[in-house]
Order: C-alpha cells, then structure tokens, then sequence
C-alpha cells in the first residue's frame, strides 16, 4: 500500500538560532560538556532511551533498572501498559527532573487495529483521515488519571497495510493520548466496531527507535562489561546524557558568569543571554544551557525571541527546575 507523506510531531520542528553577543566564550575549565562527563556523573545525569518489552509494567522496568545500576532513584518519561511495548525513557538519579520536558514532545506508535467486521479500504482510509486534528477522549476505566473529556491532537495517522480485517498503522499524537481509545471509536465510526490487538511506541519525543535504544539485556551486558572488564564503551553508549531529552526545546544559552546565579535559584535575567532560538514565545518552556552546550535549567519564557533580543534588561526566563549542580561553576556575583 502506498504510504501518504509522513506527519510531524513537534519534536521535528526545526529552530534557527540568533546570536545575541558573539564575542561571549566559555571557560573549559569549568563545567562537563554532556559527552565528555566521567563515568560516575554520565550515570547520575543520565537518560536510558530503554525498549521495554511486552508484559512487565513499566513502574517494574524502572526498578528492574535501578536494581541492575545500583541505583537510588530512576523515573520514566511516560507510562506503557505492560502488554505495549517501545521507548520507555528512563532518567536516572538526578536526571529525574527532566522527564517533564517530554510532555509537549509528542509521541509516536505502530499499532494493529482489528475490525470486527469487513469495511472497504477505500472507507477504512477515508474515515482514519478524518480522526487527525483535535479529538476528544475520555480515559479509559484501568487508567491512573481521572476520568474527564480532555482535548487531544492527533499529529498525523499513516495507514502501512490493511490486510482483511487486520489494519497497521502509525500515529502520531500528543502526550496522553490513549491509541486503545482512539481505535475504538474509529472502530465505531466504521460501524463494525474494533480492538487494539497490538502497540508499540516508536517515539517519544527525541528518543526514538535507533542506535541509541537499548534492551534490558543489552543494559545488563554494558554494565558488567565496565564494572567486571573495565571497559566503559558500551555502557557509556546505553546511557545518553540529560541534554538528550531537551533537543526538542527551545532553548536559551548564556555567559559562564550567569550559570552559578541560575543553579543558586535566580530567574535569567537578560544580560546573561549570549543566544537564543527563534520563535519563542512568552510561556513556552525553555531549557537553559550553557555554551559548552549543558542543561543548567528548565523554565518558562516571561519573553519573546524578539523582547529577549532586543531588551537590555528585565527577567527572560522564569525558572522552575534546576539540573546542574551548584558547583560546576564558580559564583560571579
């Protein structure tokens, strides 16, 4: 079956970047660019772009994880009910805190839908189309949030094979979307009714399906290559660095002397802004980085892109959660 042009999910937009003041440097003494980060700091900043497998809930994934590393603390970036399979973003120690910036990254599935009963391909493509854009759901009963209408958006629905009563599809959609939901009510609008026999999440947000994604075993194997060999490649390779899970956003960079103020609480004011990306807007969050390219802070946008670049003063962004520690730059104040 021919395949129409593939959506996009708001991950895939692209960003321009204006420089503000392009005389502005950083100091290579301070800080940890994400990929050049010991070992034992790659692990406490670190996000596992983990392929779970069907059966185990993810809430038991993450422990099994936090077992397998040693670790205290490790959140995931979305749930998957136990049969679903797919990325399962998992953060680990003080790389929790970032899991919230996948919520407005959109998430991607292929799923199996079988009708019960025989509708035409030409209906069944016509009437999958229509369910793109906003719809309406309401969770379903075995779901852990509470059951009201909620508006939804569904990116793009790419039909791959209808086979029978058998269709495979991938959908794009927005966080908190249910797919067991949406295929029962185009079940329903086919008037044959159908089921979800079948999903797996191909993306969440910059995480997807390539050489990044790891395996419960692959993990296992990684660790024991650099804990009983001494050899870190491959474990180092299973972990991806924090800033992984902020590609998405748009983001703000700024002067090695702002960076201590931000990590000690302080929302950034303008002078600190060394470059930013295009079309922010004022409550859009934003990551914070660094020039060396580091995650220092989330927070929402009090600006424009323009107000940001234009302004000599006032407050750019207000800060809401902290990732770097205080101590990887020195105070300037």
């Amino acid at each position: 079956m021919a395949k129409k042009k593939k959506g996009r999910l708001p991950a895939d937009i692209k960003r321009e970047v204006v420089v503000k003041d392009d005389r502005a440097e950083t100091n290579p003494k301070w800080g940890f660019p994400p990929y050049e980060r010991p070992m034992d700091l790659h692990i406490k900043y670190g996000v596992i772009n983990l392929d779970k497998p069907p059966g185990p809930s993810s809430h038991e994934v993450v422990a099994w994880v936090k077992r397998i590393l040693n670790l205290n603390k490790a959140g995931h970036g979305g749930t998957l009910d136990p049969k679903v399979s797919g990325i399962l973003p998992t953060a680990l120690e003080n790389a929790t805190r970032v899991v919230q910036a996948l919520l407005p990254a959109g998430k991607e599935y292929v799923a199996l839908m079988h009708l019960h009963g025989n509708v035409k391909k030409e209906k069944i493509l016509q009437v999958m189309r229509e369910f793109e854009g906003e719809i309406i759901q309401r969770p379903p009963l075995r779901s852990a949030v509470k059951r009201r209408l909620r508006t939804r958006k569904v990116y793009y629905i790419d039909v791959l094979e209808i086979d029978g009563k058998d269709v495979l599809f991938r959908v794009g959609v927005e966080a908190g979307t249910y797919i067991r939901s949406l295929i029962h009510h185009i079940g329903l609008a086919l008037g044959v009714g159908a089921h979800m026999a079948e999903l797996r999440r191909t993306r969440s947000g910059p995480f997807k399906e390539d050489e990044t994604l790891v395996t419960l075993h692959d993990l296992i194997d990684a660790y024991h290559f650099w804990k009983d060999d001494g050899i870190e490649d491959y474990f180092r390779k299973a972990i991806q660095p924090m800033e992984k899970a902020v590609e998405h956003l748009p983001k703000v960079w700024i002067r090695d002397s702002a960076v201590a103020a931000v990590t000690y609480g302080a929302d950034l004011a303008i002078p600190g802004v060394v470059k930013l990306h295009k079309g922010i807007k004022r409550g859009d969050l934003v990551a914070i980085m660094t020039l060396k390219d580091e995650l220092v802070a989330l927070g929402k946008a009090k600006m424009t892109s323009g107000e940001m670049f234009n302004e000599r003063k006032g407050i750019a962004v207000d800060v809401e959660k902290v990732l770097m520690p205080r101590d990887w730059y020195p105070k300037m104040w």
